[in-house]
């Protein structure tokens, strides 16, 4: 399987203007620069897309985990920051923390937590980043 995405990018520098695309068309042409990355611009930029890619990822990644350990009711939902920080004259995304709020009827506090670590080091996202990955969460049975 392969999926794609795209971007354009007209001009150079805090100037530059881009868009970007996903091969689902779920994104067409959504604005980014450097005004969308670094400032309060409407638009979109790489990072919140990681963002959004880990906690989506992650949160199948443990539904499924779920499923397989035989649980079939419940609710996840997870937030996913990305650090971007300066690193020599360029920027390095250094950390992506997980949040996740939980609702897995009947499970127990430490089957929750073995099968969360798990889903999080093996979500493809989580095997991309070199990045620190953390996962705070709360559980309500």
């Amino acid at each position: 399987m392969v999926r794609s995405g795209s971007a354009r990018y007209e001009g150079f520098g805090k100037d530059g203007k881009g868009v970007v695309s996903t091969q689902s068309g779920v994104l067409s042409d959504q604005p980014y620069g450097f005004g969308t990355r670094f400032g309060d611009e409407p638009g979109t930029n790489p990072e919140e897309l990681i963002a959004a890619a880990h906690a989506s990822c992650f949160t199948m990644a443990l539904s499924f985990a779920l499923a397989k350990a035989g649980f079939s009711d419940g609710t996840l939902d997870t937030s996913a920051k990305i650090t971007l920080d300066k690193d020599g004259d360029g920027f390095s995304i250094t950390r992506s923390d997980l949040t996740l709020k939980a609702r897995v009827p009947g499970i127990a506090q430490d089957q929750f937590e073995q099968i969360a670590q798990e889903a999080k080091a093996g979500c493809p996202v989580s095997k991309l980043l070199k990045a620190e990955i953390t996962l705070e969460h709360s559980l309500e049975v």
